[in-house]
């Protein structure tokens, strides 16, 4: 039975609600009711990847819901949309809870937290076959206490919802309007020219075309969020092309979707690279090949690009360049 989009998203929202607030008792029943028998879970490290719904509750959600016994789930983003005849609807989102035990090493700080996280659900008829779930692991450090890396050149907060205001898209939505918002993602994509590196060139490329005034750049633990293209430039476009000037962003996406003003593409990994670069998250050059796991959910405005919301696996990339994050939280 095929599903409309809008079906698609109200379906997933809602197994999603039900596995968060279902508690340990109903735990297994919410995640057999929301995931095929042999779906396939993979996430930030240390989480990475697992097969089925027994290693699903063990590996991610039955220590999550130990350490956040008040677990409440909240969504900013809500998207849908098939690319390459699979059915898929993103999200992005926090969830809200007390630290009241240890997760994944991560010292309990007895309080509130939030933990934000993107997600990307493909389907299988009414059942998730695939999840990818980018979780903001290296922010949760910092906000047990924990700075491991110099200050983000960007803010750290929690990000927030689309300006618009209506980020969970419970209705269909406009075939055309989706399509051109996920032309204009896509083809700003690709003038972002490799070689440039030196800011005024940054600030002067073809991209500058396709962001708006107003833009916003919500980036992960470890970079921050900017404002502007000059604060996109400098918090985070910069730094990172002197670190890895040799980049390839081939057809390796497993979402290209628009939803009416909104519009999502990630992969897995989404970048190759190698750490050629001194300065990034305060490490020097390694010499190494590096992947990279992420994820870009855009709104778009007045033609233009006006959020960004890029959910980024950093402990992964620092642990492909010989940074232990989650050893050193330990030895903490």
């Amino acid at each position: 039975m095929q599903f409309t989009v809008l079906q698609n998203k109200t379906h997933v929202k809602a197994l999603m609600d039900e596995i968060a607030d279902a508690g340990p008792g109903n735990l297994r029943d919410a995640l057999v009711n929301a995931y095929h028998p042999g779906a396939h879970w993979r996430g930030s490290h240390p989480l990475n990847e697992v097969d089925g719904v027994p290693a699903i509750e063990k590996t991610v959600w039955q220590p999550l819901m130990q350490a956040f016994p008040d677990l409440e789930r909240r969504d900013s983003l809500v998207i849908g949309g098939s690319y390459r005849n699979r059915d898929y609807v993103g999200m992005v989102g926090h969830y809200a809870g007390t630290f009241a035990r240890n997760w994944i090493d991560i010292p309990a700080t007895g309080g509130s937290i939030y933990l934000r996280y993107g997600e990307v659900h493909r389907l299988d008829g009414n059942r998730i076959i695939e999840s990818t779930v980018l979780i903001d692991v290296l922010d949760l450090i910092r906000q047990a206490g924990i700075r491991l890396l110099p200050a983000s050149l960007g803010s750290d907060e929690m990000w927030p919802g689309p300006i618009s205001a209506d980020g969970c898209l419970l209705v269909e939505n406009d075939e055309e309007e989706s399509a051109v918002s996920l032309k204009l993602c896509l083809t700003m994509q690709k003038t972002l020219d490799n070689t440039l590196v030196q800011r005024d060139d940054l600030l002067n490329m073809s991209q500058k075309k396709y962001w708006h005034p107003k833009m916003m750049w919500y980036g992960p633990g470890g970079i921050g969020t900017a404002r502007g293209l000059q604060g996109f430039v400098d918090c985070h476009q910069r730094p990172f092309r002197i670190a890895f000037p040799k980049r390839y962003i081939g057809d390796n996406h497993y979402l290209q979707i628009g939803d009416g003003k909104f519009a999502a593409t990630a992969g897995w990994p989404s970048v190759m690279t190698t750490h050629a670069g001194d300065g990034w998250l305060g490490q020097a050059a390694t010499g190494r090949k590096i992947n990279m796991r992420v994820m870009d959910f855009y709104l778009c405005d007045e033609g233009l690009v006006r959020e960004n919301w890029v959910p980024i696996d950093i402990i992964d990339i620092l642990l492909q360049m010989g940074v232990d994050i989650m050893e050193q939280v330990r030895q903490k």
